[in-house]
């Protein structure tokens, strides 16, 4: 494995693999010195367009905790930011003899169009309203170990995000069965072929999941009126307090953050003891370490 650009760039062995080896990784954060010598030389470059926390920090931590040297770069500290081409400014990163470069960027297709540009490993880290493949890692990881057969309901702002669709691929790898809920204003174009059942009805879907997603209303990038008002999109469409109570007593609750509390999520379903949105944010160090290793552990 090379890249990871897509779920689809992995088989259902290899997302297996990176979940079984995440389990040992997620037990070094847990060590007073957390720091394996699986990376130790390799250089690692976080090349973030647009605004992150969990995702490029974990990467860091990442990187740092297999011993490998992580470098930042943001796009106001990049030459981009002087009219540099996207493409010149991976050449020239990959000139310097990097091995990976884990990037962020709002155009959909852009890491995996620059996997053809340069030598070094390409990691998404979101690329638009595209992917996010190591979020959907993370998010089956915290899941539980077996998903086969089981129910995993994502509701919210389909249409904007990019968690949704690398998580349906991964999932159905894993062998889950996956309902998409959302106004119909916010389901993305050509869900109907997508790997999951379709529905406008949370309610319907509620008492039935395993996991029940919540995804964030994405309000920066909406222009225009997606729903009528945030109190008619709360009562069809939020985790409220009389919705937690439908849910099974042994469902989870995630969400990849951040989240709008009082919107699509409230603060007693976020809190609730079934939430495993802390565990996603634990996960997330411990999945993208595997992943580093298996992109980067014994190449030249």
């Amino acid at each position: 494995m090379k890249h990871l650009t897509s779920i689809n760039d992995l088989t259902r062995d290899d997302a297996l693999s990176i979940l079984e080896l995440a389990t040992e990784m997620h037990d070094v954060q847990n060590r007073e010195v957390k720091k394996l010598p699986a990376l130790r030389g390799r250089t690692i470059i976080n090349l973030f367009f647009e605004d992150s926390t969990r995702t490029r920090s974990s990467f860091e931590l990442a990187a740092k905790w297999l011993s490998a040297d992580s470098i930042n770069i943001s796009a106001k500290g990049s030459s981009v930011s002087k009219g540099e081409s996207l493409r010149d400014t991976l050449l020239t990163l990959d000139a310097m003899g990097i091995d990976a470069i884990v990037m962020r960027h709002a155009g959909s297709g852009s890491v995996h169009q620059a996997r053809g540009w340069v030598r070094a490993s390409m990691i998404n880290a979101g690329d638009g309203t595209h992917e996010h493949p190591t979020q959907a890692l993370l998010d089956a990881y915290s899941m539980g170990t077996d998903l086969e057969g089981k129910l995993v309901s994502i509701t919210g702002d389909l249409l904007h995000s990019r968690v949704v669709r690398s998580n349906v691929l991964l999932l159905e790898k894993l062998g889950a069965k996956v309902v998409l809920v959302a106004p119909p204003t916010l389901m993305p174009p050509g869900v109907e072929h997508w790997a999951a059942e379709i529905s406008h009805d949370f309610d319907a879907v509620l008492p039935d999941v395993d996991v029940c997603m919540m995804l964030r209303v994405q309000r920066e990038r909406m222009q225009g009126g997606f729903f009528p008002s945030e109190r008619e999109y709360i009562a069809l469409y939020g985790l409220t307090p009389s919705r937690l109570a439908r849910l099974k007593p042994d469902a989870k609750i995630a969400h990849p953050g951040p989240m709008n509390r009082g919107l699509e999520i409230s603060s007693s379903a976020a809190d609730d003891a079934r939430s495993i949105v802390l565990n996603q944010v634990s996960a997330g160090v411990a999945v993208r370490m595997s992943v580093l290793y298996h992109l980067l552990a014994g190449e030249s």
